[in-house]
């Protein structure tokens, strides 16, 4: 994935900030937190809905960034790469606890009816959207409502892989390293997710009306 001007010296100062933080300096640990800890309480929340537990959440994240920093590898990728697999593993163990995925599986039986690429880049594009004025910012703010309505009736391995890559950007390579699963499943996955959540966000859409 080519980078910008932008990306790149965003990359050089967070590099810059974890060599400071692997030799202990707490100020730039602060820093790195307050650099990180939008996008890592939106992956989050993304997942469970809740922003009590995204919060909570994302604080053991950090913790466990922390406690496990001296072993990340520039070599084996990114430093996002490593902490969203961190992320991704605790929201793991937080569904196992909570059982969150028995409300999922009567949506699991119809994914084989998906069809390819449906959705497009659509849940990007609403969310992306800038919109100047007070109405629009409501209605935009409702539309959010509606996709994290819809994102929660996704299955857990549909709904990670369309918040990695769709409200992430992180490309396939990325999203297979987290997952532990091949690129061509990643492809797979993102499209039926896609496909899934246009269709909720149609049914959602049609009840508010």
């Amino acid at each position: 994935m080519l980078r910008t001007p932008e990306q790149e010296a965003a990359q050089e100062t967070l590099g810059r900030l974890i060599r400071q933080c692997m030799a202990g300096d707490q100020q730039a640990w602060q820093q790195l937190v307050v650099s990180q800890h939008r996008r890592i309480y939106g992956i989050c929340y993304r997942f469970t809905g809740s922003s009590s537990d995204a919060e909570d959440l994302t604080q053991d994240v950090f913790l466990k960034v922390y406690r496990n920093l001296a072993s990340f590898d520039t070599q084996k990728g990114s430093f996002q790469t490593w902490m969203a697999t961190l992320a991704r593993n605790l929201l793991v163990d937080h569904f196992r606890r909570t059982r969150l995925d028995r409300a999922t599986d009567s949506l699991d039986a119809g994914l084989s009816n998906d069809t390819e690429g449906a959705g497009g880049a659509t849940l990007v594009d609403r969310l992306a959207d800038p919109r100047p004025s007070q109405e629009d910012h409501a209605a935009g703010l409702e539309l959010k409502v509606r996709i994290q309505q819809a994102l929660a009736q996704l299955s857990p391995e549909l709904r990670e892989a369309v918040v990695f890559r769709d409200l992430e950007d992180m490309d396939y390579k990325e999203i297979a390293q987290v997952l532990r699963i091949p690129e061509g499943t990643v492809k797979s996955r993102i499209s039926r997710g896609r496909g899934e959540l246009a269709r909720l966000l149609q049914r959602i859409e049609g009840q508010v009306v």
